[in-house]
């Protein structure tokens, strides 16, 4: 039974409205496009009548921020690489690799020229707070090394080790700057 005030939908047809007037067997309808138009009630099905309750606005929003919350994901703590997976700092301190040519040096001044690239390059890496720097000193006699070993050894920040020797052989020294020491 279709009534004024029902909803309904023409058969065969995409309209829809709500049902204004009924004489005899026409029935007039508003089309949700805001259109009068009339039918016979054979035409037209009574749609079910789905007693939804329409949320105010706070409620929407309410339950919007609810449902984020849940959501999200917690976030986790960003996991900064490791200190030793950052790639070491590279000193080459072959001779050859800091002046073009040695003639006229002493090997005095050969030394004194790589320790004291060695000690700028150490305070760089200790202003610059990076962790790892790695010098490589060539095998030789052996002197070089041991200066070094001296040298590193009056900083108190730092821990000295072989270097890798897969990649380094025996020519090379790791340096570990310890970025807050101890007082």
């Amino acid at each position: 039974m279709i009534n004024v005030g029902d909803i309904v939908s023409v058969l065969d047809e995409p309209i829809t409205g709500k049902v204004i007037a009924i004489s005899g067997d026409e029935i007039t309808i508003t089309s949700d496009d805001g259109f009068e138009m009339s039918f016979m009630r054979e035409e037209l099905v009574k749609e079910e009548s789905n007693n939804f309750l329409v949320p105010t606005y706070e409620e929407v929003q309410k339950n919007l921020q609810h449902k984020e919350i849940y959501k999200k994901k917690p976030k986790r703590p960003v996991a900064k690489p490791k200190e030793r997976n950052i790639p070491a700092m590279e000193v080459d301190l072959h001779i050859h690799k800091l002046v073009k040519s040695t003639k006229g040096m002493s090997n005095h001044d050969m030394v004194t020229l790589q320790l004291d690239t060695a000690k700028r390059q150490l305070d760089f890496a200790i202003s610059k707070r990076i962790p790892n720097i790695i010098f490589i000193h060539g095998v030789g006699q052996g002197v070089l090394k041991e200066e070094l070993r001296y040298l590193f050894g009056r900083y108190d920040n730092v821990r000295i080790s072989d270097a890798d020797y897969k990649k380094y052989g025996l020519g090379a020294m790791e340096i570990y700057i310890v970025q807050n020491p101890k007082h």
